[in-house]
């Protein structure tokens, strides 16, 4: 009973620090949120092909080099490129998106401002780019990367003539904590237009109205307009660069109700950006825009699930996870892992089709501490467990019993008691104590160390139980802790080996000492409680019952060089044992009449 309270308390140990860890794991896995990105980056990204209907111009490298600085030309050759655009009635584009700021009027050149907007005017399918004017004391100090988006802001729009001659929306590009683009802005907050609404969306609806189809609904956002955004491909270019518009390379006829997109193309002009899609290499905001432009088509926008919910998530797999992982295994508890790892993505992954996105790190990260940790404390119970064994049984059980114990559960020392049927031997010095009396007490301690090393060593020999030692009397039993293959036989076997070694021993003595000695032992078969007994402050593993008496008074009758047994013991080793019956003449303290001793003369070996 109290080795089973000293296993509850040290599981009720080991539960409370699974506790601090899964906590400590959960607190682990909400902190590495760059972990996390790359991990969800990774998992939800899809790339596919970029929509036909969608047409990038970029303004390129070749296009710098051949032109000159952008500020010298760009008013200039937009005008041109809109009209070429437009050349045809039948073939114009269904919208023409210009990603570029036009604030301000050019001192230098009026006329271009003039002949932009006179362009601009003449048609109905341009859409311009405005922002947002941010100043730094206006923004919040907070750890939320988005908390700027929640303020009213002035806007940033194209100068006056340009202003009131088409659609405009803004271009903002809002960043995640770690710097990478994986939201969009459906809306900022201005202060002149209230809520501005993003190029790709007005740029869409455009598109919709000119193809007489209905858009698709708008992404659903918070107060602050964000919306995560599913990128589809990292290049909407078709090969065609701006001077290829002005040079008439392309045909009119390529752009007929096409979404035709004019923006910076190339490195270092301030419109690049690490997005989900691909960390490593740069996206130009164009194709940001683009991307949205496509997502609005498809009509999908998955959203995080709430963070109080995956909270609760974590913490519910979690804590089932280190319940599964506490008594299991190492081979079962890694399956388990792996199960509960891939399962967490494949979920992930499927909920994303959904519309449904959660942190992909959060529930294996925080499954693989509590395995490490479960590792580490299984590892740390099982060698307890062993030294528990050891303790327990190490000075009187035979190694191979030993090595058996080791390799189970030993759930013998979880239990106050089980009832076993167990063989039990009893073996006593006759004469000892008259001769305690009359030899040195050194030359009886000598004595009696050989004899009881004798009797140890048969006992181990043939796996038994070593129990005590109790004056010059030794008990020990077999088929526990651990149920054996003919436990009487090796009971008998021990017995008899005992007898061999007494002989040889008792000439020994005889010629060191004078004395003789002779063993007088008792073997019995039955049922017995087996198991650890005593107080808190001493205890040990014994039999008790009358299985262990009756046995006990076998021995105290036999004489010298005799080894008395029972029917049971006689019946269970059958024609492997030559016996000799007493019948009813030996008198059994505590038995009634009818209890017949045998004598056990010669024995097979197996």
């Amino acid at each position: 009973m109290f080795v089973g309270r000293d296993y509850q308390s040290q599981r009720r140990r080991a539960d409370i620090l699974l506790s601090i860890i899964l906590l400590a794991s959960i607190a682990l896995a909400v902190s590495l949120e760059d972990l996390d990105y790359r991990l969800s980056d990774w998992l939800y990204k899809k790339i596919g092909a970029a929509s036909s209907d969608i047409i990038v111009i970029g303004i390129d490298s070749t296009t710098i080099e051949k032109k000159g600085p952008l500020v010298s030309w760009i008013r200039r050759d937009m005008s041109k490129a809109i009209d070429i655009l437009n050349a045809d009635p039948a073939a114009r584009p269904a919208v023409i998106g210009l990603d570029f700021l036009f604030t301000g009027r050019n001192p230098d050149a009026p006329e271009f401002d003039k002949r932009l907007a006179e362009t601009i005017s003449k048609y109905s399918n341009v859409v311009l780019a405005s922002a947002v004017i941010m100043n730094d004391d206006d923004l919040e100090d907070s750890k939320n990367p988005f908390a700027q988006w929640e303020q009213t802001w002035r806007g940033d729009y194209p100068f006056p003539e340009m202003l009131n001659a088409a659609d405009i929306a803004h271009i903002c590009e809002p960043y995640d904590a770690d710097g990478i683009v994986r939201h969009q802005l459906l809306y900022v907050k201005t202060t002149e237009h209230g809520r501005l609404y993003s190029f790709s969306r007005v740029i869409y609806e455009k598109w919709c109205q000119h193809k007489k189809i209905s858009p698709n609904p708008p992404p659903l956002t918070e107060s602050n307009g964000l919306y995560y955004l599913p990128f589809t491909a990292k290049s909407y270019s078709q090969g065609f660069n701006f001077v290829d518009l002005l040079d008439g390379k392309i045909a009119p006829n390529f752009y007929k109700d096409k979404i035709v997109l004019i923006g910076s193309y190339a490195p270092g002009m301030g419109d690049e950006f690490s997005t989900a899609l691909d960390r490593s290499a740069l996206v130009y905001g164009i194709d940001i825009h683009a991307n949205s432009i496509q997502a609005f088509q498809n009509g999908f926008f998955p959203r995080e699930l709430n963070q109080s919910a995956q909270i609760f998530i974590l913490v519910l797999v979690g804590f089932l996870s280190g319940l599964l992982f506490r008594n299991g295994k190492m081979q079962q508890i890694l399956a388990q892992w792996l199960i509960i790892c891939f399962s967490w993505l494949d979920i992930c992954q499927v909920l994303y089709r959904y519309g449904i996105i959660l942190h992909a790190l959060w529930i294996p990260l925080t499954v693989s501490v509590l395995f490490v940790s479960a590792v580490a404390m299984n590892y740390t119970y099982a060698r307890t467990e062993k030294d528990k064994v050891t303790s327990t049984f190490g000075r009187y059980v035979d190694p191979t019993i030993m090595r058996q114990l080791l390799d189970g559960k030993a759930e013998s020392l979880d239990v106050g008691g089980t009832l076993k049927n167990i063989a039990v031997l009893f073996v006593d010095i006759r004469g000892f104590t008259t001769m305690s009396e009359q030899l040195p007490p050194t030359v009886v301690v000598e004595i009696l160390n050989r004899y009881l090393t004798l009797t140890s060593e048969c006992i181990r020999r043939h796996h038994g139980t070593l129990d005590k030692f109790v004056g010059d009397c030794t008990m020990a039993f077999w088929n526990a802790p651990i149920p054996q293959e003919n436990p009487v036989h090796l009971a008998c076997r021990a017995a008899v080996d005992m007898i061999k070694g007494s002989k040889k021993l008792k000439q020994q003595l005889k010629e060191q000492y004078g004395r003789e000695i002779d063993f007088g032992i008792g073997v019995h078969w039955g049922s017995a409680v087996v198991g650890n007994i005593g107080s808190p402050f001493r205890m040990d593993y014994t039999a008790i019952g009358d299985t262990v008496n009756t046995a006990a008074r076998l021995e105290a009758n036999a004489p010298g060089g005799k080894i008395f047994i029972s029917r049971a013991v006689a019946d269970i080793l059958g024609s492997q044992a030559v016996v000799t019956s007493l019948g009813n003449s030996v008198k059994l303290k505590g038995k009634a009449g009818g209890f017949e001793v045998l004598t056990l003369d010669s024995l097979e070996e197996n």
